[in-house]
């Protein structure tokens, strides 16, 4: 059990790496005023990013991920592991469940780090330019949004969160456990680790599409409020006005930037964990499909 903490520590350390610049432009994406969009497209918004930001501005905020990572992990799999041997029998809906059990429970950590992550990942472009270096890190984020807005404040999006994690998790292992067992997964099998990156990669992908409309609405409402004004009073008030002032394509704003970033996140998770595993362990070989899913995300998978 130790060693699948650690590996999946290392996996999501990897997933955050590589799929943070996604998840970058995916926030600008989703939180841009229609009105006055700054950004064209996902390859549109990169070139921007970089061009005026350096490659440095696709990193924003990543220091949230990081800082929580540790005990996402630890809860994601003792939680998922624990409910399965709970319930006795390794099904697909045991899978799916166990799944979701994780996703709910990760949400204490997973939403004050993935506010963090907006807020810094927003500040000093676009609209909210005049309110640049607000924050200095994620930690200094959390801190002064407790100091203004209490509990509460740092909270801010929980509902959305959950609402998005708690289905997301369960497709998420699911699917994992479904293609990893129609893949034949075996111990001595040459091709393992491609395996697995499919897998992972494919799981999620599938993860994404079952809650991505939920995803955007969590992002509009923790980038409400930066500098002063709220324009939401609720969930539902999101939606109505976000959907009255650009209809339903509002709800997939920065999915190709999400499923882009998905599928190279959960595959270099995959490969991580799987490898560490194998050098661990002094040999050549992992338990069938053993190195399970250690989710960055922040949600974020």
């Amino acid at each position: 059990m130790a060693l699948d903490f650690f590996a999946g520590c290392a996996g999501g350390a990897a997933g955050v790496l590589v799929g943070h610049p996604f998840d970058t432009v995916k926030v600008r994406l989703q939180v841009q005023s229609v009105s006055n969009a700054k950004y064209r497209g996902t390859l549109h918004c990169f070139q921007s990013i970089i061009k005026q930001e350096s490659t440095m501005g696709l990193y924003k905020g990543i220091g949230s991920p990081m800082m929580g990572l540790t005990f996402i992990n630890a809860l994601v799999f003792g939680v998922q592991g624990n409910t399965l041997r709970y319930l006795g029998k390794d099904t697909p809906l045991n899978q799916f469940l166990a799944g979701a059990a994780a996703g709910s429970i990760q949400c204490v950590i997973c939403c004050p780090m993935e506010l963090a992550k907006t807020r810094l990942q927003l500040q000093g472009t676009g609209e909210y330019k005049s309110k640049s270096k607000t924050y200095k890190n994620s930690l200094d984020c959390l801190l002064k949004i407790y100091r203004k807005e209490g509990l509460r404040g740092i909270n801010r999006g929980m509902v959305t969160t959950f609402l998005r994690e708690t289905p997301s998790f369960g497709f998420y292992f699911l699917t994992y456990d479904y293609l990893s067992r129609y893949l034949s997964c075996e111990i001595n099998d040459t091709f393992i680790i491609p395996k697995l990156l499919f897998a992972g990669g494919m799981s999620g992908i599938v993860s994404w599409l079952s809650t991505y409309p939920i995803d955007v609405i969590k992002s509009r409402l923790q980038a409400d409020g930066i500098g002063g004004v709220n324009n939401y009073n609720g969930i539902m008030d999101c939606v109505r006005k976000s959907y009255k002032e650009e209809g339903w394509r509002v709800f997939s704003r920065g999915l190709t930037s999400t499923l882009l970033r998905a599928f190279p996140v959960n595959a270099a998770t995959f490969a991580t964990v799987t490898l560490f595993l194998m050098y661990m362990r002094g040999e050549n070989e992992v338990n069938e499909c053993e190195a399970g899913p250690a989710i960055q995300q922040p949600n974020s998978m």
